[in-house]
């Protein structure tokens, strides 16, 4: 399950965003126990699931299916040993097999605890991506009030109240069998709730039995959270970067392209000397999709695996089908070609991108994921107008121009307003 910025608890890290963040004051921190909504509040959704509704809010997940694209829905069920391809068998041997009969006949309950944390540290961020929300980056949420995009901050986050904090700490403490927490900013590495929790753990004894994962934007380092990382059983490293070029900066304002290869190099080598499980995380736009390749290439010279969680929705006019076809055709002839020169002998689709053993082939299967997305999601090209709209905003404030790192892209951008 998940604890959102606000302290909502949700049922899990993938679900579809559309709508917002509300809080559920039903289903919060301050007033419920993770334990009560996991057993109880939950049902709903377990009795839907059971009885083989497709709930909306898996949208995503199903998205991803639809362009071969390894779905946290499908993860999740390879954890328990259940093959989609191979259904019925597999549900039948699945070592969840008695507990997904015993929800069935107690309306949608359990009697499992909670093994699997997202764990949402709020917006506090040194950085400012395009592409991002307030919601995530404070940075950015500054920028929009400043510029008039948004009428208010968001709110504090759950983990900045100390009692609240303390709280939830005591919670995974007292959680028998607690097996993975993943972890989401803001940016982590300098998000203090992120230190004080892995203090917390270490510190209870119980480090050694859990897997900790978390991603950073690759502009901060700190030697404090590394020797706190390094006493947990394994750590999932998500490195997020858009393109090995200068283009990274803009996107990922106000970062600088050679500071983060310097970062991620110094990342890579840390985890490849403690046997850590290390991810290049991307979020393709119709401004970086034709520069995937430069991620592709550096991932593969260091046997890293590539992911996205999924394929950008929301900020609309950042989709990549706001690309015109005929920049789309360039992007879609260089992945081709991307992929013929990369090649491996593994066959088969990979559902576990998290298995170091096929990395090379899950670069493929990424590249192959939006491949198939530039060649048949629709054509978004009115909201270039919008694009553009939001760009110059920016750019009035952050004194640089799109142009210079997409001068390719001139006359499309003039055309739409710039």
């Amino acid at each position: 399950m998940r604890i959102t910025n606000n302290g909502t608890y949700e049922p899990c890290r993938w679900m579809n965003k559309a709508g917002g963040r509300k809080i559920d004051f039903n289903n919060n921190i301050q007033t419920t126990s993770p334990l009560t909504y996991f057993q109880k509040s939950m049902s709903g959704l377990r009795t839907d699931l059971l009885n083989g509704k497709s709930p909306s809010m898996c949208s995503d997940c199903y998205a991803m299916d639809k362009y071969n694209k390894p779905s946290g829905r499908l993860r999740q069920l390879l954890k328990v040993g259940v093959q989609e391809d191979y259904f019925e068998k597999s549900l039948a041997s699945s070592t969840l097999t008695k507990s997904f009969d015993y929800s069935a006949s107690h309306q949608g309950h359990t009697t499992r605890t909670v093994t699997d944390w997202q764990i949402d540290l709020g917006n506090f961020c040194n950085g400012a991506c395009v592409y991002c929300t307030p919601h995530s980056s404070s940075k950015l949420a500054t920028e929009f009030l400043q510029l008039g995009l948004v009428d208010d901050l968001p709110p504090p986050a759950w983990c900045d109240d100390p009692v609240l904090l303390d709280k939830f700490i005591n919670d995974l403490i007292a959680s028998p069998n607690l097996s993975y927490l993943h972890f989401l900013g803001g940016e982590t590495v300098i998000t203090p709730g992120f230190k004080k929790i892995l203090s917390a753990l270490v510190n209870a004894g119980i480090a050694k039995d859990i897997v900790v994962g978390f991603t950073t934007n690759l502009t901060v380092w700190s030697e404090s959270v590394v020797e706190l990382l390094v006493q947990f059983k394994q750590v999932h490293l998500g490195m997020s970067i858009e393109t090995l070029t200068p283009l990274n900066d803009y996107v990922r304002y106000p970062s600088k392209i050679d500071s983060v290869v310097e970062c991620l190099d110094r990342w890579c080598k840390l985890g490849n000397d403690h046997n850590w499980l290390i991810q290049l995380r991307i979020t393709p736009t119709c401004l970086t999709v034709h520069e995937l390749t430069t991620v592709y290439d550096y991932a593969w010279e260091n046997n890293i695996s590539v992911e996205s969680c999924n394929f950008l929705d929301n900020p609309a006019h950042m989709r990549i089908g706001v690309l015109p076809n005929a920049y789309r055709t360039l992007v879609i002839e260089q992945l081709n070609q991307w992929i013929k020169m990369h090649q491996t002998n593994e066959i088969g689709k990979i559902i576990n991108t998290r298995d170091p053993n096929v990395n090379k082939q899950q670069i493929i299967e990424d590249a192959t994921s939006y491949l198939n997305f530039l060649t048949s999601a629709p054509d978004e090209s009115e909201r270039l107008s919008d694009l553009v709209k939001f760009l110059k905003i920016l750019e009035s404030n952050r004194n640089n121009s799109v142009l210079t790192y997409l001068p390719q892209y001139e006359e499309l951008f003039r055309s739409a307003g710039y």
